[in-house]
């Protein structure tokens, strides 16, 4: 295969991947979702690094503040984000998960790792492995290209 076919192949996959994993709904035996896409990924940006500012997030998440601003303003109503003083003593207010939004999490988190696994059902632990630790470097690198790397536990 040539660079520009592997390219190209590489292209196609990580479109259908975005296809059925975004969001991963429809592999999940649990209908009853908490949290949209932008919802997910906010609170479990914070669930790992912890409470952020408006400005923290719009750096990790690369979305403009007037996105974020409406994004948090929904999640707050909705009982998910708290704002919160600086546990730092900062002056700027941050936002932290609540436990409401914690567990809604959680819950989704389970129902995709439940669809996930699913899905690999027939492929040997090896291979899920092996999987993991692509689908990692991949990201990785993307992080490192964008400038904005995810905390990992």
């Amino acid at each position: 295969m040539t660079t520009r076919t592997r390219h190209d192949a590489l292209e196609l996959e990580t479109m259908l991947l975005t296809r059925y994993l975004l969001p991963n709904r429809r592999f999940s035996s649990e209908s009853t979702r908490h949290l949209e896409r932008s919802a997910y990924t906010l609170l479990s940006r914070v669930a790992a690094q912890g409470p952020m500012s408006i400005g923290e997030l719009s750096d990790a998440l690369g979305l403009d503040v007037s996105t974020l601003n409406r994004q948090t303003a929904a999640m707050t109503k909705a009982g998910d984000l708290a704002r919160v003083p600086d546990p730092k003593g900062g002056m700027a207010r941050k936002f932290q998960a609540t436990a409401t939004g914690e567990q809604h999490l959680e819950a989704d988190r389970h129902a995709n790792a439940e669809g996930l696994s699913r899905v690999v059902a027939d492929w040997s632990p090896e291979d899920v492995n092996t999987f993991v630790a692509l689908l990692r470097r991949f990201n990785t690198d993307l992080e490192n290209l964008d400038g904005r790397p995810w905390p990992r536990e």
